[in-house]
């Protein structure tokens, strides 16, 4: 990450490196060539996304004035954030838009929110009557401020579509039950409501909100965040259906070179992915194909928000880009909680655990980190002191390095019918358990430690294990004090002392197995941690 002197010059040093980009993108595009936008200002870059709600959510009407909408973006310059995406919309946008409503028109048919739940569509009503555009001075203000500004558009979402009179909806939406995954919502949950883009109006309907943004704001980027709420296409038919969403970046892609050029400066164009290639692809996000076609800059491979996922296989996805789509960066996506199982408990998770996913992401060739659900107050997970510190030091290789790291086991979450999710807990019945976790390498500089979190019940307090790793026995080394930060609904946590030289670069394997005696335990949370 940038040291304190390039951070204080970072306005400077981003426009001239933006410039050169330009001037080489612009002298591309205007001799016919084929060559794609330099994704270099992704390296190291980190990323935190802005939902479409949150800041009017979250501050009072008050709030609502220039100085308001500055001090948003104010509080992450001169940070070792790098990038802010900006997103404008659910269903409905959070401005005055032409082709959609916005978050506060109201019909007289909607369940429109009371209390403090009604400051995001009153908020974003009083800065539009106020002639202010937060999309646009946000952009405007963080260039100034040298953060790249990205608008991130969300292509499906659906929140509260199991009520069809939540404000949130769309017209379209309402009037269109033909057009759902499973039409006229005849079962499949609220998955089954998510538009098809199987159905020609969909996309046109969709291409008409990006080409509405990419005439209304000047991003440095778009991205099309395919997992809000990652379901876009006939249920069981995704696969072959992928092509449909590969024509659609291609006209999103033609878009964003068109208005590069009447902008005179680069645009890049990235999209939030499934975490496995093949899962993506099997669910019609063929994050691979698009890199090797030339669709995107950045590719985003993260879980949907069930839980995060500590073992996203960058390795792969780069070595499936192959020379094609080298110069795509990659930045897997942090949620803000950790869940161990499908229905486990969920912890959020703390500085540690983003450090920890930040390492191995990076050893395993991550270009970038990207933070969701990670805004400034109500859905943060850490507190407000520990999101300073995140936000001024950053996860930079030499800082996380003196820091503690932690890897959860976790589970992948947004996954096609029949393909593995990694499920490795809960185990109970004095089964041994096996789970196969990515850290940054050894811990020469510090120590290294096994922690697992059992569940209530009888005996769990005097329970005995066995824990191995790679093969060797490890020592006990007494219980954690409390469970804090142990998800799964953990009643005691143990740690197991790892010497350093048993733990491998990249992945090591861990097995847990209750002793003899006592009631059988049940394991709910397994990790490593490296303590410096």
């Amino acid at each position: 990450m940038k040291t304190v002197m390039e951070k204080r010059c970072k306005p400077d040093l981003f426009k001239c490196r933006y410039s050169m980009v330009a001037v080489i993108l612009l002298g591309c595009l205007c001799r016919g060539a084929q060559a794609e936008p330099s994704s270099a200002l992704l390296n190291d870059a980190f990323i935190i996304n802005e939902d479409n709600s949150h800041f009017f959510g979250s501050r009072e009407p008050k709030d609502m004035t220039l100085a308001g909408v500055h001090a948003f973006v104010d509080q992450y310059a001169d940070t070792a954030v790098t990038h802010l995406f900006l997103c404008p919309n659910a269903m409905r946008a959070s401005f005055r838009s032409k082709t959609r409503e916005a978050i506060w028109d109201v019909t007289g048919k909607e369940v429109v929110p009371t209390g403090k739940r009604a400051r995001w569509p009153e908020n974003a009503r009083l800065l539009h009557e106020r002639f202010l555009d937060p999309y646009a001075l946000w952009i405007a203000r963080a260039r100034k401020k040298g953060i790249s500004p990205w608008i991130s558009m969300r292509m499906n979402d659906v929140h509260g579509v199991m009520e069809t009179n939540n404000f949130m909806h769309s017209s379209f939406w309402l009037k269109h039950p033909e057009f759902w995954r499973v039409p006229n919502g005849e079962g499949g949950g609220w998955t089954g409501r998510a538009l098809n883009y199987a159905h020609p109006e969909v996309r046109e309907y969709n291409l008409a909100f990006v080409k509405e943004l990419l005439e209304r704001y000047d991003p440095d980027g778009l991205e099309l965040d395919w997992m809000r709420f990652g379901r876009h296409l006939t249920p069981g038919k995704e696969r072959e259906e992928g092509v449909i969403l590969t024509a659609f970046m291609r006209q999103v892609r033609a878009l964003t070179r068109e208005w590069a050029i009447k902008r005179g400066h680069p645009i890049l164009l990235g999209a939030r992915v499934p975490a496995h290639p093949d899962a993506a692809a099997g669910l019609g996000m063929d994050g691979v194909r698009w890199a090797r076609e030339g669709l995107v800059d950045l590719l985003i491979p993260c879980p949907f928000w069930t839980t995060s996922d500590f073992d996203i296989p960058v390795e792969l996805w780069k070595e499936r880009l192959g020379k094609q789509g080298a110069s795509v960066a990659i930045a897997p996506g942090l949620e803000f909680n950790t869940r161990p199982w499908p229905g486990g408990k969920a912890v959020a998770n703390n500085l540690s655990s983003i450090y920890g996913f930040a390492a191995s992401a990076r050893a395993r060739g991550a270009d970038a980190t990207y933070l969701f659900n990670f805004m400034d107050c109500q859905t943060r997970p850490v507190s407000a002191a520990e999101y300073r510190t995140l936000l001024e030091k950053g996860v930079g290789a030499e800082y996380i390095a003196g820091q503690e790291r932690r890897f959860p086991v976790a589970f992948r979450d947004t996954v096609p019918e029949g393909f593995p999710r990694g499920v490795a807990l809960p185990v109970k019945d004095r089964k041994k358990g096996t789970f196969r976790i990515y850290t940054d390498g050894s811990s020469s500089a510090g120590k290294a430690y096994v922690v697992f979190g059992l569940a209530k019940g009888e005996g769990v307090k005097d329970s005995k294990w066995n824990v191995a790793v790679n093969g060797e026995p490890v020592t006990a080394a007494g219980d954690l004090p409390d469970c804090k930060g142990i998800g799964g609904g953990a009643e005691r946590a143990l740690r197991f002392a790892v010497p350093s030289a048993l733990l491998k670069s990249g992945c090591s394997v861990v097995t847990v197995q209750q002793g003899e005696g006592g009631p059988a335990q049940t394991v709910v949370w397994v990790e490593i941690r490296l303590v410096p």
